[in-house]
């Protein structure tokens, strides 16, 4: 599995892999903005306590920490940095299974799509 460089100089730190990243970069150019981050996140719910998100966001709030792979802008806010830092946003194409996924190492406990998890 191939990672992007993050050029961030912060100390927690989220993971994108290069086939991440270069899909998100790919739906980015879809869209009609021309200045886009990704931000991660979590929310209340799921199956295990929490879920993964993942959207297109225009403004870095004040709360938030960026990182760079290779010029793909991610945020992640502060708060939820703190159940994600070390995890890994990858990307399998394929037409069975294919898609983005969350490697976490902090999660406890997840549920088998993968989607939510406790810490």
């Amino acid at each position: 599995m191939a990672e992007m460089v993050n050029t961030s100089t912060e100390p927690k730190s989220v993971i994108v892999t290069k086939a991440a990243g270069d899909e998100v970069k790919r739906l980015m150019s879809q869209e009609k903005e021309p200045s886009l981050y990704l931000r991660i996140g979590v929310a209340a719910g799921g199956c295990s306590g929490m879920s993964y998100t993942m959207a297109f966001d225009t403004e870095k709030l004040a709360n938030d920490i960026e990182f760079d792979f290779d010029g793909l802008k991610v945020i992640v806010d502060n708060k939820a940095l703190a159940h994600l830092n070390g995890t890994t946003l990858e990307f399998k194409g394929g037409l069975l299974g294919g898609g983005f996924a969350f490697s976490n190492p902090n999660a406890r406990r997840s549920c088998g799509c993968g989607s939510s998890f406790s810490c």
